[in-house]
């Protein structure tokens, strides 16, 4: 009866993720950053429903990149880092969790050798490994969420991972959407008040595309050499 009822609640859950991704391509505006600066913007409660919708975003593979430059325009460039970060780390975590009920065992069931060996080695690598994949941009949000789930990594190195790995991007584009609002609201001080973060923001997504590239030519070089 238990197998059975377990059953059911996936099948449930998958049904709820598909009738979620559904209802973002539907309403998919709400998480452009100038539907977000409509929809929240200036709301007592706009930093939890920032997050809520963060979440959201993460699960039904909405491009984060849209919530970080979002957070920048309607919270600004701290208070957007920080609504940014903490959402994309709870959305991680939350598709995490999904994928690891959803496929409970699924590793470990797997037949081809290939698979188990990067189970493993994904879970050996720990927070470093997740934060290397997180520094990866053309892997999406969430793809990443549900293949990690699926892995023997632990919730915490993960989350730990994924916060390091996410901040680089994070940074860039909440920069970027908070120097966009200032141009928008047409700031005498543009120099300082855009070009300067335009700049940091760029910086930091220069960084988020180097250190992966560096990271592999390091663990290039300390495999051993076959026969040694």
């Amino acid at each position: 009866m238990k197998p059975a009822r377990a059953g059911l609640g996936r099948l449930a859950l998958l049904a709820a993720l598909v009738a979620g991704m559904l209802a973002a391509w539907r309403w998919r505006g709400l998480f452009d950053p100038a539907g977000l600066t409509a929809a929240i913007g200036g709301e007592p409660l706009a930093p939890l429903a920032f997050t809520a919708l963060h979440i959201a975003g993460s699960l039904f593979f909405v491009p984060r990149t849209l919530l970080a430059l979002g957070a920048g325009l309607v919270f600004g460039m701290w208070w957007g880092l920080l609504w940014a970060a903490l959402g994309s780390v709870a959305g991680a975590a939350a598709g995490f969790l999904v994928a690891r009920y959803l496929g409970a065992g699924f590793v470990a069931r797997a037949q081809p050798e290939r698979l188990r060996a990067l189970a493993i080695r994904a879970e050996k690598g720990g927070w470093r490994m997740v934060a290397v994949l997180r520094l990866v941009p053309v892997i999406p949000h969430s793809v990443t969420n549900y293949a990690l789930g699926l892995t023997p990594v632990r919730l915490g190195p993960y989350v730990v991972g994924s916060l390091a790995g996410q901040l680089p991007l994070t940074i860039a584009y909440v920069d970027l959407g908070a120097a966009g609002g200032r141009a928008l609201a047409g700031s005498a001080a543009w120099q300082h008040e855009v070009l300067w973060p335009s700049l940091i923001g760029l910086s930091a997504l220069l960084l988020s595309l180097l250190v992966p590239a560096l990271a592999r030519r390091r663990w290039r070089t300390a495999e051993p050499m076959p026969g040694a």
